[in-house]
């Protein structure tokens, strides 16, 4: 992240009941351990609803229904030291496959070849220690969560 650069990245939010799908990460500077949703960089000459498509089918292998763009959010954040800064496009989407809702854990892989897990935590889960990113995400899956709960927000 050094060369100081903005990144463009498509994430996905996908829901069971109340829980959100997240994969951890760890960062040995603030945050030590942080959640974010699955998802990556948006390639030069793609879409960002394609990157999003793409990146979910390469690491967990599953493809997706119903996506649609949630927002966009400008990340501005320190990661292993570094300053960073997306341009991040948030999308909700359910999978096509429904026993990936029945998997308490789900495998990934980078497309570096590091493996990862993604798991389903509910929103109390995420806390100043071990926070969702980016930081305004957990803002819109509580909206989220509460209007397909038929709750106004």
């Amino acid at each position: 992240m050094s060369n100081q650069r903005i990144r463009a990245v498509a994430l996905c939010v996908m829901l069971n009941g109340e829980r959100v799908l997240v994969r951890r990460h760890l960062d040995g500077s603030q945050n030590p351990i942080f959640y974010r949703p699955v998802g990556g960089a948006i390639e030069f000459g793609e879409r960002s609803i394609d990157a999003v498509q793409r990146e979910v089918l390469e690491e967990i292998g599953a493809e997706l229904t119903n996506v649609h763009l949630l927002g966009c959010i400008e990340n501005l954040f320190d990661y292993k030291g570094d300053v960073g800064h997306e341009i991040v496009f948030i999308y909700r989407a359910d999978f096509v496959d429904p026993t990936f809702y029945d998997r308490a854990v789900i495998d990934g892989q980078e497309a570096d070849g590091q493996d990862f897990v993604a798991v389903w935590l509910p929103l109390d889960a995420f806390t100043a220690e071990q926070p969702l990113y980016p930081t305004a995400l957990f803002d819109w899956v509580t909206l989220t969560l509460n209007v397909s709960a038929g709750f106004s927000a």
